[in-house]
């Protein structure tokens, strides 16, 4: 069940040295029992070590840069590890991430991630799943819970709210207890986010095959 084309994007990165794991949806979806709409890789590759090794790769993200490595239509999305020290990542007032370019260990990176079921990296070459937040036990018992303190991370990142809706409705979990008392303040802190990125969003919410669902969350 896994990409062809993902897993030579690990392959690749492992025969130049580097360690390099699936991760989030692609690995949630499948211990859930769907098809992954895309596979994601991580790595501790710079974004531009992983530049050099694609011929077609190219980095987006002004951010947190990362790699989009091209087959055909498909894109292979190539993150490397985020630290985990706040006090490197540059925030609004409000506490909004706006710049993150210095990168941790795999560790590190997990505990940046939004929610523990998108924590969850695979290893090609054992077999493993490596689990830091608890990923495994939630999705076990069918939970979307967010890695830290609700309020701390939909204030690092609205979008966020716009996710958790998604992820529930998509598959049929419930999301953690408290999560509506910051409901007001995240969506009127929307207005931050940039159109692209809500468009970009929005096409998530209601384009992949839950919109009935998602329209009801968000009302």
């Amino acid at each position: 069940d896994l990409d062809n084309d993902a897993l030579h994007v690990v392959e690749t990165l492992h025969e130049n040295g580097f360690d390099a794991y699936l991760v989030g949806g692609c690995v949630r979806d499948l211990l859930c029992g769907s098809e992954p709409k895309d596979f994601d890789v991580a790595t501790n590759a710079t974004p531009e070590e992983i530049r050099g090794l694609f011929r077609r790769a190219r980095l987006v993200g002004r951010r947190f840069p990362i790699a989009h490595v091209q087959f055909g239509r498909k894109i292979i999305e190539v993150s490397t590890f985020r630290q985990g020290r706040l006090e490197y990542v540059e925030t609004t007032e409000q506490g909004l991430i706006v710049k993150d370019h210095v990168f941790g260990s795999m560790s590190e990176d997990a505990f940046r991630r939004d929610f523990t079921i998108n924590a969850l990296y695979y290893n090609t070459q054992t077999h493993e799943i490596i689990d830091y937040v608890g990923g495994l036990k939630d999705i076990a018992n069918r939970q979307v819970r967010f890695i830290g303190e609700p309020g701390d991370r939909l204030a690092e990142d609205p979008v966020r709210i716009l996710r958790a809706l998604r992820f529930s409705a998509k598959l049929d979990f419930d999301i953690q207890a408290g999560f509506d008392e910051h409901f007001e303040d995240t969506a009127e802190r929307l207005e931050e986010i940039s159109g692209a990125r809500l468009f970009d969003e929005f096409m998530k919410l209601f384009l992949s095959g839950h919109a009935a669902d998602v329209w009801s969350a968000l009302r």
